[in-house]
């Protein structure tokens, strides 16, 4: 059976660091067009943008792009999907991919990777990971994660797990913040309160393993490029564009 997914970019243009980072222009182009155009190169058959902003909606119209206007009373990026697949009709064994609106580096094959791997496994969620260093890896900027031999998450964090014992050999694995789940996950899932881990780590995927739900990672296809949280992070991602 053909796989079959859509694509969601949540895109917010209140950021605390960087007011307005959807429609900021990275090389004639607004980012959240070179988010879009990376999402249409994956195997989905539907990107949508979903926003609050008007500013942002315009901007994915002039473009060609798919866009649905969402409440602007939503707390997380989960929420404004459950809102698109109620209001698109999704059915609820669709496969939704999760795509950051601040990821105009992210390839296409991990998108579909993720979908892929949520259509083979059990697990209710799925979402991928990379190798770091050790200076990577003392960063709470850079989540990190750990997982069974099935590739299922034990635990994600952004203090340095597993425990460090400076053995140039140990490995630690930094999370890729794309996710897939399918519509019937995520409509329980939002319906569920925020759990203590969950507020002192501020990473919502821990509601998920909290309340018993799987989350499968694997080894992303091919390593994403930065996103944009910031100024400086924006014009890194200029210069490795300009470069490529």
């Amino acid at each position: 059976m053909a796989l079959k997914f859509n694509v969601v970019i949540p895109a917010r243009f209140a950021s605390t660091r960087l007011v307005g980072k959807p429609l900021r222009t990275i090389i004639n182009k607004p980012m959240i067009q070179w988010v879009y155009e990376a999402a249409i190169r994956s195997a989905a058959q539907n990107v949508i943008v979903a926003t609050d902003d008007r500013r942002i909606a315009d901007c994915v119209i002039d473009f060609g792009g798919d866009v649905c206007m969402t409440s602007d009373q939503h707390q997380t990026g989960s929420d404004r999907l459950v809102e698109v697949a109620q209001t698109r009709g999704w059915s609820d064994d669709l496969i939704v991919v999760n795509l950051q609106g601040d990821e105009p580096l992210m390839p296409s094959v991990n998108m579909t990777q993720v979908a892929s791997n949520l259509a083979q496994s059990n697990c209710d969620m799925t979402t991928l990971h990379k190798v770091i260093s050790r200076s990577q890896a003392l960063d709470p900027n850079q989540v990190k994660l750990v997982h069974n031999s099935l590739g299922e998450t034990n635990y994600f964090s952004r203090s340095l797990i597993p425990f460090d014992r400076v053995d140039q050999s140990q490995k630690f694995l930094g999370h890729i913040g794309i996710y897939a789940y399918r519509v019937s996950f995520l409509k329980a899932f939002t319906k569920l309160p925020a759990c203590e881990i969950e507020t002192r780590e501020k990473l919502e995927q821990l509601r998920a393993l909290w309340n018993g739900y799987s989350i499968h990672t694997e080894l992303a296809t091919e390593l994403p490029g930065p996103g944009v949280d910031t100024e400086q992070d924006l014009q890194q991602v200029i210069q490795i564009l300009q470069s490529s």
